[in-house]
């Protein structure tokens, strides 16, 4: 097997030898056989050889981005597009995200199992002290004109701007209860916790997150018509299946407890959740294997396969986690799924080379490594650039 070396965390190198053999990509005929809905939030590829400022601008690849999605929708995953694994509102802009979603939609199109939900938010609104709640509607009101134009589903995602303007419970009672009496089609609402975007803490009017659980959930409850579902990003599988027991039924839980998403999805006697996961960008044949096993009734095989990416993905989104698509787009080049190591706002280098190397660790042991000589050959070059020979 393959050897390299790799840094450790007290300073030193060790040699280390792949240890597992690749996953087998899951049988085209267990594909969508899953009793789960399974989304995964994809990240975009960049053009490296752009002539711009890689910190500010937006060159993205769209050969190899819309690539990546029809790989995901290949393993029978749903996309869950323009959301914070593509980096929105930190490196792709309410610009960059339109243009994203409509080649998403255009390519969805062309296939006949294209599962596609479109983050719409209010990033193109900059909140100050003088923004209101009624800006906060009216910015949200222009993005959702702006997908279901296009066709879209709608994931309803938080917003910055109105942990800026809300004053209490009730302005976001007021937003949510204006947004979802207008859509067209039920959405997906998305309750992002502060560890991934530390601009939402108090969200929902409370630094608390039961106290806002209570406003989420009356909320969705109230319009429950509307509601396919709510992803929860708290990385607690209690406080998920805290609020998953009171959502009204025909309200879905998408867990995005990228912890602990394998007994969330497996689920117990009072119900399950259904998954809309960033880690499912970087483990989808893992993913989409561990689903069919579900699916048919084999839960032991369903965590024989995924328990083994749950450290894997527990270090990806370690603290601090808003720095979880490093990792993603690392794994996708290890993978060969695109060709560089280079990310929108240069967010390559926003996780260091031992925290690199474990994740090359971890991915071998999780067996989510598709070419071990060509993961151990991309490996060396990332490290020989941080002077690791």
């Amino acid at each position: 097997m393959p050897k390299l070396n790799l840094p450790l965390s007290s300073g030193t190198l060790e040699t280390y030898t792949v240890v597992n053999t690749p996953l087998p990509l899951p049988e085209p005929s267990a594909v969508r056989k899953f009793n789960r809905v399974a989304y995964s939030a994809a990240h975009v590829v960049v053009n490296p050889l752009a002539d711009d400022d890689p910190w500010i601008d937006q060159s993205i690849d769209w050969e190899r981005t819309i690539a990546f999605r029809d790989y995901l929708w290949d393993m029978g995953l749903g996309v869950a597009e323009a959301m914070d694994t593509g980096q929105r509102g930190m490196g792709l802009n309410w610009s960059g995200a339109q243009e994203l979603i409509r080649h998403s939609l255009e390519a969805a199109r062309t296939r006949t199992d294209a599962l596609i939900a479109c983050g719409v938010g209010t990033d193109h609104l900059v909140a100050g002290h003088d923004t209101t709640v009624d800006d906060v509607i009216r910015a949200y009101e222009e993005q959702i004109e702006v997908i279901e134009k296009l066709g879209g589903r709608i994931i309803l995602m938080a917003s910055r701007a109105l942990v800026a303007a809300a004053q209490s419970p009730d302005d976001y009672r007021r937003v949510y209860d204006r947004i979802l009496r207008q859509v067209k089609e039920p959405v997906i609402l998305h309750w992002l916790g502060e560890m991934f975007d530390p601009a939402l803490k108090g969200y929902w009017g409370s630094e608390d997150h039961m106290s806002a659980m209570d406003v989420c959930v009356d909320i969705i409850n109230g319009q429950a018509d509307k509601i396919d579902g709510v992803k929860i990003s708290l990385l607690s599988a209690e406080k998920e299946i805290v609020m998953r027991r009171r959502l009204a039924a025909g309200v879905r839980m998408y867990t995005g407890d990228d912890f602990n998403y394998a007994e969330l999805i497996a689920g117990d006697e009072q119900g399950y959740s259904h998954a809309l996961l960033g880690i499912f960008d970087a483990i989808a044949p893992a993913a989409s294997a561990a689903l069919a096993q579900l699916g048919a009734g084999n839960e032991s095989g369903f965590h024989d396969i995924l328990a083994p990416t749950v450290p894997l993905s527990r270090h990806i989104f370690k603290a601090p986690t808003r720095f979880y698509k490093t990792g993603v787009v690392f794994l996708a080049y290890l993978n060969g799924l695109q060709d560089h190591f280079v990310m929108l706002g240069g967010q390559q280098s926003a996780r260091s080379l031992v925290h690199l190397s474990e994740l090359f660790r971890l991915a071998d042991k999780a067996r989510v490594l598709r070419d071990p000589d060509l993961a151990v050959e991309r490996m060396r070059r990332v490290l020989a650039v941080g002077g690791v020979v």
